[in-house]
């Protein structure tokens, strides 16, 4: 019998080294090395797999060009952030905390493919098929049909989807399956990845999509070998407040769609509702007539997503003031306050300033930064901006107001939200009919504006 060996792999970028370092040769990252152990087969195995035989090559001129159809859950948020429904043959990896809401998600999922007429086989490797169960009765859908898999071993879930005859398999999660081919606990680096690796020549070979509930890491990252986003199709993001009703699904890498994409769900005793409309729920609690509100249009993929930033600067109690930002990077938050007191004449030394971006949101792109700036000022001067005001603009180091991109789209979106004026760059054009285009060069003139 070979004897194994064990090596050390970068959860990073997947480098191999022969003994422990605190830091990765390769990627230079720290504290990402864990133990493996390997396998290696007899010549006798080598041989075998090389007289394996395989497809032959062929052009691309001989294969079909017709779109392939797609699979349609009927959770029409679900099925956008896909690109338009599930692609057979694709391995998509879904990661979340714990308690969004993954496994509800997609138990609706299942239950809609069976009663739709395509066989699922849902795996589940963290609870027995009768707390699946439980969890199935609380749904608005009919789970009944859906055949329920309790095992973490990779070999029988391969045996048992290939019997069934499933065409979407969900495997819940790929930390708790293991290959009875490689020796450690299952959730290690190697298990992980090869298990992901097999999965996805089964996907790739049988036809049946796959996808994988990831477990999330303190940082925020898929827990796992950063190869297993490599791996499969698509990668997904489920994310929310545990305080709030809405969850926000995310598409971060997907060959068969636009990337950045959200979903919109809302939690209820029943399961996950699809929001048909975010930009009014996110909205929704909104109140006019307040300083430090302003409401702004940002993308997420191809959707513009109205939501409403709120600013409070009050005066410090004690020490050095507080910079607390939720949903707005604090460095970005550090450079804005910054432009506003040196171009804008306002000064923050004395005052704590918060910002909060409502309904759970991100502010990623600078397009939103005129907003932050609009709130910023109107609870200054605890004077509300214009009820039916919508702000859109990157703001540069010099107080310059800049266009954004997409502007046609986030214009239209919020004229159909029933907002009646857009302050931004003096160089945006083609307002929609009943949209008024407030221009302005610098944030000098935002200030002069939001005092008239």
């Amino acid at each position: 019998m070979p004897k194994s060996r064990s090596v050390f792999r970068c959860t990073e970028c997947g480098a191999e080294q022969p003994k422990w370092a605190g830091r990765c040769d390769s990627c230079g990252a720290w504290n990402t090395l864990v133990e493996e152990a390997v396998g290696r087969p007899g010549g006798r195995a080598v041989r075998q797999a090389l007289q394996t035989s395989a497809s032959p090559p062929v052009r691309l001129s001989a294969l079909t060009s017709g779109a392939q159809a797609r699979w349609q859950t009927g959770l029409a948020e679900f099925d956008f952030v896909l690109g338009g429904g599930i692609v057979p043959g694709s391995v998509v990896l879904v990661g979340g905390e714990p308690g969004i809401g993954k496994s509800t998600l997609l138990l609706q999922c299942a239950a809609r493919l069976e009663a739709a007429g395509v066989p699922t086989l849902y795996v589940s490797g963290e609870e027995s098929p009768e707390q699946v169960r439980l969890r199935a009765t609380r749904l608005t859908e009919d789970a009944g049909a859906v055949h329920v898999l309790g095992e973490t071993r990779l070999e029988a879930i391969v045996h048992h989807a290939a019997a069934l005859g499933a065409r979407v398999v969900f495997v819940d999660s790929i930390q708790t399956t293991y290959t009875e081919a490689l020796e450690g606990a299952p959730g290690n680096v190697g298990q992980v990845r090869d298990c992901a690796a097999r999965l996805m020549r089964f996907a790739k070979e049988a036809g049946p999509a796959v996808f994988l509930v990831g477990h999330v890491t303190k940082g925020g990252g898929i827990a796992g070998p950063r190869t297993l986003e490599h791996i499969v199709d698509t990668v997904l993001y489920f994310e929310g407040e545990a305080t709030l009703d809405h969850r926000i699904l995310r598409a971060v890498k997907n060959r068969f769609g636009s990337v950045d994409e959200i979903g919109v769900f809302r939690m209820t005793g029943a399961g996950l509702e699809p929001v048909s409309d975010p930009a009014a729920a996110f909205l929704a609690g909104r109140h006019t007539g307040v300083s430090g509100s302003a409401v702004t249009a940002l993308m997420e993929g191809t959707r513009p997503v109205l939501v409403e930033v709120q600013a409070l600067a009050s005066k410090a109690g004690f020490g050095t003031p507080q910079r607390v930002a939720t949903g707005l990077d604090h460095r970005r938050l550090a450079v804005l306050l910054a432009v506003l007191e040196r171009r804008g004449g306002l000064s923050f030394d004395a005052l704590d300033v918060f910002v909060n971006v409502t309904g759970g949101v991100r502010l990623a792109e600078p397009s939103t930064d005129l907003a932050v700036l609009a709130a910023l000022v109107s609870s200054v001067r605890d004077r509300p901006v214009p009820a039916d005001a919508v702000f859109l603009g990157e703001v540069g180091l010099g107080g310059e107001i800049r266009p954004v991109a997409a502007l046609e789209r986030r214009l239209a979106e919020a004229a159909r939200q029933g907002f009646r004026r857009v302050f931004c760059s003096a160089r945006a054009r083609g307002a929609p009919e009943g949209l008024e285009l407030v221009g302005m060069e610098g944030i000098g003139d935002l200030a002069r504006r939001l005092a008239a």
